[in-house]
């Protein structure tokens, strides 16, 4: 699986089998604040959304830049990655919610 960065777009995606999965995120406050995921049914289950956020969140990191989550697949990944010293968005809106 390629992972690629698309700068300009602040996204991390992946195409597969015809298909694009996800992560866009926004630069502000000194973090790296993922907005959404989103991994379409077809490609799922195959690490995808884990692999996307890794890549954005160690972007973040060369950067200088904190881990910070408003989707909420990304601040369970937070949890998950305690070593990414992460925190939630402002605008967090609870479990299965994004920042569309």
């Amino acid at each position: 699986m390629e992972i690629k960065h698309d700068e300009s777009r602040q996204e991390f995606y992946v195409e597969l089998e015809g298909h694009r999965a996800h992560v866009a995120y926004q630069i502000h406050d000194g973090g790296l604040d993922i907005r959404h995921t989103i991994v379409p049914e077809a490609i799922g289950g195959r690490g995808i959304a884990s692999a996307l956020v890794k890549a954005a969140y160690d972007y973040g990191r060369c950067k200088g830049l904190k881990a910070i989550a408003t989707c909420s697949y990304a601040v369970i990944w937070l949890q998950r990655h305690p070593e990414y010293q992460g925190e939630v968005g402002d605008d967090y809106a609870g479990q299965g919610t994004c920042a569309l």
